[in-house]
C-alpha cells in the first residue's frame, strides 16, 4: 500500500516513493538515534534533562513561530495576524516579535517539512519533507546561533499534524489513540502507541481539502476558470453553503460529477475546462440546486471516511483530529456522534498555523520523551497602542462590564480586544467583535460590517453553565471547532438556517473578562450568550493594532471598540446616536 501515499502537487515531481519515513511500520531505528543527528542535541538527550528551550517555525502557508520552553508553550506568533493576509507565509517582523520575545538563546531550532522552494530537494541534510512519519526520517545538526551552540531539528509537515494534534490533547502520555489528518494534501488514519511511535494505517483519500474546496469555484461566477487552485477561502464557505442542503440523495448527473471529482490521483487541474456543460458551471451560489449538492458532496467526502473508520478502527481508542479540515465543524461533531471512538479532541491549531507548535513538541519528544505541553489557546501577541487614534471621532471613557453589556444589549456592535490573541484562526473572545444574539438583522449587520456573504452564520459564545440549557451542550466546548442545536428561537442572530450553532463555551477559569461580560449580559437579558466573531478585514487576519482597529471602526461601521476596559465610542454611528438619544449614556 505504500505508493498510495501522495506528495502535494507542487511537490509532485519529486520521487513520490523516497525513503524519508516512507514504510507503514514506523518504529525507531535499533540505535534509537535519529538521521545526521548533532552532537549538542545528543548530549542533552543522553543527560535527560526534561527542560529545554525550542523555537519552533513554520515558514510557508500559514507561517508560524512557536516557543516552546521546559514543556510549556510561551507564545506563538502568526503571520496572519495583525492585519497581514491570510495563509501567509512568516516575514521578517513575524522573526523580530517572535525572537523579541526570547529572553535567551534557544537550545533547539526546528523547522517542518513544508518548503515549496525546495520542493525538489527531497533528501536534503536540512530539513525533512512533506510526508512521512517515522522517526527514522528525523534529520539534525549542530550550529550556532549568536555564538551559542544550537541544533537544528527538522521532521516532516506530516507529523507536525501528528504531535500537534497528540501533544495538546488531553490524553496523558502512554494513551494508545488513533489520529486523523486530513487536509489540502493528505487524508490518512495512524495510530499511536504508548511510546508515541507512529503507525500510518491507510491513506483514504488524497487532497480531501483541496477536493472539498473546489465545486465552490465551479459554480462561482466570479472564479476564474483558468486559475490553476481553488481559493483557500472556499472551504469555509461551502461548510455554511452545505448547511442549506435539503436532501440527501444525489441525482444521477451528480453521482457522475462526484466520481469525476473524487476518483482521480490529484485534484483535476482541467477540472473546470472539463465541466463546462454541467448544470452547477456558473449558476451562481445562491442557487438551491447547487446548495443541495453541496450537502451531498460534503457528506460523500465525510463518509469515505467514516466508513474505512467503521471498518478498520475498531479498538475503541479517542481519535485526534488535524489538518485544515479539522476546522470543519460538522464533520467534528459527526465523528463525535459515530460511536467510534472513546472520546474526540481537535486543536483550535489544526491548520498548517499549529505546524511550528507540532514541530517543537517533536523535538522535544526526541530530546525528553516527552511529547505533552501545557498550552493556553491564548498564546499571541498583546495588542499594540502606540499609535494615537483621532480622539475628536470617539467619546473614550473607562467602562465596566456592566456598561458594555448595557451598550451590547441596547444594539450596539463592539469590537473587543482583551489580553493576548488567540492561536489558530477562530476568534475566541480576545480579538472579537461582539453583539446581542437576538435579531436576524444583527447577522445581517455582522455579515456587512465584514464584508463577506450573507449566507455565512455568526457564531455564539456563551456561559459554559448554560450551554446545555440553550445548545444541548453538558461539556465545554472552548474552541469553537463542534456544532449544537440550539434549544430556542431567542436566539435568531447565532442560529444557522440548519438550526445548529458553532459554539464556543466560556467558564471562569476560560477567560476571566469574557467571562464577566457574559454574566453582566445575562444579569441585563436573561442570556449569557453573545455574537462573537472574528476582528478583522476581509482576507485578513486579526486586527491587533489601534491604528488598523480606528480604520475599521470608521470604514465598516462598528459603534466603538473596547480596548481593555476602555471604550471609544464612534460619534458618528447611528446607532451610537440613538443609545445617546435615549440617555443609556
Amino acid at each position: 500500500m505504500r505508493d498510495q501515499r501522495r506528495w502535494p502537487p507542487w511537490a509532485r515531481l519529486a520521487d513520490p516513493l523516497s525513503t524519508i519515513g516512507r514504510t507503514k511500520a514506523c518504529r525507531p531505528s535499533p540505535s534509537g538515534r535519529t538521521r545526521s543527528e548533532g552532537s549538542a542535541l545528543r548530549a542533552r538527550g543522553d543527560q535527560g534533562l526534561a527542560s529545554v528551550n525550542i523555537l519552533s517555525y513554520n515558514p510557508g502557508h500559514d507561517g508560524a513561530v512557536a516557543h516552546v520552553r521546559d514543556g510549556h508553550l510561551v507564545s506563538s506568533v502568526e503571520a496572519e495576524k495583525d492585519s497581514n493576509y491570510r495563509y501567509t507565509p512568516i516575514s521578517s517582523p513575524d522573526l523580530l516579535d517572535a525572537l523579541g520575545r526570547l529572553e535567551e538563546v534557544p537550545d533547539v531550532v526546528c523547522t517542518g517539512g513544508w518548503w515549496p522552494r525546495e520542493a525538489q530537494t527531497i533528501g536534503s541534510h536540512h530539513h525533512v519533507g512533506y510526508r512521512g512519519v517515522s522517526r527514522d526520517g528525523i534529520v539534525t545538526r549542530d550550529g550556532h546561533l549568536t555564538g551559542k551552540p544550537v541544533s537544528f531539528f527538522s521532521s516532516s509537515h506530516e507529523r507536525s499534524h501528528l504531535l500537534c494534534g497528540f501533544g495538546m490533547s488531553p490524553y496523558p502520555q502512554g494513551t494508545s489513540c488513533y489520529a486523523l489528518v486530513w487536509e489540502g494534501s493528505i487524508g490518512a488514519f495512524y495510530e499511536i502507541d504508548p511510546d508515541v511511535n507512529i503507525t500510518w494505517i491507510a491513506d483514504v483519500m488524497n487532497e480531501p481539502g483541496n477536493r472539498y474546496a473546489a465545486i465552490y469555484g465551479l459554480a462561482d461566477p466570479t472564479f476564474p476558470k483558468d486559475a490553476p487552485f481553488s481559493r483557500f477561502t472556499d472551504a469555509g464557505k461551502l461548510m455554511a453553503l452545505a448547511s442549506y442542503s435539503q436532501r440527501s440523495t444525489p441525482t444521477a448527473e451528480e453521482e457522475e460529477l462526484m466520481t469525476f471529482l473524487l476518483t482521480s490521483r490529484h485534484v483535476r487541474l482541467d477540472l473546470y475546462d472539463r465541466l463546462e456543460s454541467s448544470v452547477y458551471f456558473n449558476v451562481g451560489t445562491d442557487d438551491q440546486e447547487f446548495r443541495n449538492f453541496a450537502g451531498i458532496y460534503s457528506d460523500r467526502i465525510f463518509d469515505a471516511f467514516y466508513l474505512f473508520a467503521q471498518k478498520n478502527l475498531r479498538k475503541g481508542l479517542p481519535l485526534v483530529v488535524t489538518g485544515g479540515c479539522g476546522l470543519n465543524c460538522d464533520w467534528n461533531t459527526k465523528w463525535r456522534e459515530t460511536g467510534i471512538f472513546s472520546d474526540v479532541f481537535v486543536p483550535p491549531v489544526p491548520n498548517d498555523s499549529g505546524s511550528a507548535i507540532g514541530t517543537a513538541i517533536d523535538a522535544q519528544l526526541q530530546l525528553t520523551g516527552d511529547a505533552k505541553i501545557k498550552w493556553n489557546v491564548y498564546s499571541g501577541l498583546s495588542f499594540r497602542t502606540d499609535a494615537p487614534v483621532n480622539r475628536d471621532r470617539y467619546d473614550i471613557f473607562d467602562v465596566s462590564c456592566e456598561d458594555i453589556a448595557r451598550m451590547l444589549s441596547s444594539g450596539l456592535i463592539l469590537g473587543w480586544v482583551s489580553g493576548r490573541y488567540e492561536i489558530g484562526p477562530r476568534a475566541l473572545g480576545n480579538r472579537s467583535i461582539l453583539a446581542a444574539p437576538f435579531d436576524l438583522g444583527t447577522k445581517v449587520r455582522l455579515n456587512e460590517i465584514k464584508q463577506r456573504e450573507q449566507f455565512r452564520p455568526i457564531a455564539p459564545v456563551c456561559l459554559e453553565a448554560d450551554a446545555e440549557r440553550w445548545f444541548g451542550c453538558g461539556h465545554e466546548s472552548p474552541y469553537m471547532l463542534f456544532t449544537y442545536t440550539a434549544n430556542t428561537d431567542a436566539l435568531a442572530a447565532v442560529t444557522h438556517v440548519n438550526g445548529t450553532a458553532r459554539l464556543q463555551t466560556i467558564g471562569p477559569d476560560t477567560n476571566a473578562c469574557l467571562y464577566e461580560l457574559l454574566a453582566a449580559f445575562k444579569a441585563h437579558t436573561g442570556y449569557g450568550v453573545l455574537c462573537n466573531t472574528s476582528l478583522n478585514f476581509k482576507g485578513k487576519g486579526f486586527i491587533n493594532n489601534l491604528t488598523d482597529l480606528d480604520k475599521y471602526t470608521v470604514d465598516h461601521g462598528l459603534d466603538g471598540f473596547v480596548v481593555e476596559g476602555r471604550a471609544y465610542l464612534f460619534r458618528e454611528s447611528p446607532h451610537y446616536k440613538a443609545y445617546r438619544r435615549d440617555g443609556t449614556r
